[in-house]
């Protein structure tokens, strides 16, 4: 972790007790942590359009697959997800690449930061194709809030995840966050 990051305290706990967690569960094998991006590939990444935003996340966790449906992308995946942000015929969606950068992925619905404001934007969960809504639905005012608010919180992951209560005892993500101390 370096220094000139602006990432918050509690994200830093968080990824420390999930990256504990994970070396004490071998058991645990269905999702990834990523590492960190060092200075020089975020200050290159940057040059080359990578919100600061997006770059400030990777310093401290670069992606994470939650599950089979739940991803955060880190950075070199992210590079390549892009098209996600391209006009789409016939979409009445406002898609640019000036406008949005794609972070993620939830089951095949892209996510994106909004450049202007910073926050991380989905789809409402009423449209069956992506591309077919009608407007963006605010998900979390930053990428660091998405992840902790979201994709840490035992309870919206099931949703983002669609997993029944009764199978909450099978996922791994979920069983990583109980033994990480993270289910409340």
């Amino acid at each position: 972790m370096t220094g000139a990051s602006p990432a918050s305290s509690r994200l830093i706990t968080t990824v420390d007790a999930l990256r504990l967690a994970l070396a004490e569960s071998p058991d645990v094998l269905s999702f990834t942590l990523g590492g960190t991006i060092d200075e020089e590939t975020a200050a290159a990444a940057e040059a080359d359009g990578v919100p600061r935003e997006f770059l400030d996340f990777c310093r401290v966790l670069d992606g994470v697959s939650c599950g089979p449906n739940v991803q955060l992308f880190g950075l070199e995946e992210a590079e390549e997800h892009q098209f996600y942000c391209g006009p789409v015929v016939d979409s009445p969606l406002e898609l640019s690449p000036e406008k949005l950068f794609c972070i993620g992925l939830i089951g095949d619905t892209p996510v994106f930061l909004d450049r202007a404001g910073g926050g991380v934007l989905g789809i409402p969960d009423e449209h069956w194709e992506w591309v077919d809504a009608e407007r963006f639905e605010p998900l979390a005012p930053s990428v660091e809030a998405y992840f902790l608010e979201r994709l840490v919180t035992p309870a919206e992951y099931a949703r983002l995840e669609s997993i029944d209560d009764e199978l909450w005892e099978y996922s791994d993500w979920l069983k990583l966050l109980r033994r990480a101390g993270l289910t409340g």
